[in-house]
């Protein structure tokens, strides 16, 4: 793994919120799927990493995003731990898989990955977490190699074109959707392992 990605173990991550704004809005749903090599070399998903998150104070929910994730966040059945106990419960199995794989850092994958890099980096700073595995910046996007490999950026879509399937009852759940992330990721990493390994042989010795 850690050859594979110049050091960095790919983690695929999607969260729930109160909205499109990483500042001001909740974060209520995380999930982090970790991904492996398997015996031949392929890439499989691996371990799903989900909690349910308690709004932080203040936190503003919108109406119509609770309509399309279906998550009531003050339901008293709901099982939410405070949002830095998710966050360090997730960043937890995240260093241990880093280490597992010899690889410095995890690196953020996700679709649109920009949107959960941003909800989990605001995250970090209101709960001063001082140490995060992720990179900071850096994430891999599945909408864009999804467009690549298969013609679709909307996720939907985009696992029905890759055979998949799509479940509609447990879409926007943070689970069900890293989950149907991290299968397309590994689909598009195996797709291109033969053009990744001529490189590996065609490549000239280092210094």
């Amino acid at each position: 793994m850690a050859n594979r990605f110049r050091g960095f173990l790919p983690v695929v991550v999607d969260v729930e919120t109160g909205g499109f704004n990483c500042r001001t809005d909740a974060l209520l749903e995380i999930a982090a799927v970790l991904v492996e090599i398997d015996e031949g070399g392929d890439m499989i998903r691996g371990e799903t990493i989900r909690y349910h998150v308690k709004p932080f104070e203040g936190a503003n929910i919108e109406e119509a995003s609770i309509a399309v994730n279906g998550i009531d966040p003050h339901h008293p059945l709901r099982p939410a731990i405070e949002e830095r106990d998710a966050l360090q419960r997730t960043f937890r199995e995240v260093r241990r898989a880093n280490k597992a794989n010899r690889c410095s850092r995890a690196v953020l994958v996700g679709h649109n990955a920009h949107f959960d890099l941003g909800f989990i980096n605001e995250a970090i700073a209101r709960t001063a977490i001082k140490r995060s595995p992720f990179h900071p910046f850096s994430c891999f996007d599945t909408a864009t190699l999804c467009g690549v490999a298969y013609g679709q950026t909307v996720l939907a879509r985009a696992a029905i074109a890759a055979g998949f399937g799509w479940d509609e009852t447990q879409a926007h759940s943070a689970s069900y959707d890293a989950e149907i992330t991290a299968d397309l990721f590994c689909d598009v990493v195996n797709r291109y392992r033969d053009i990744f390994e001529a490189s590996l042989r065609s490549a000239p010795p280092q210094p």
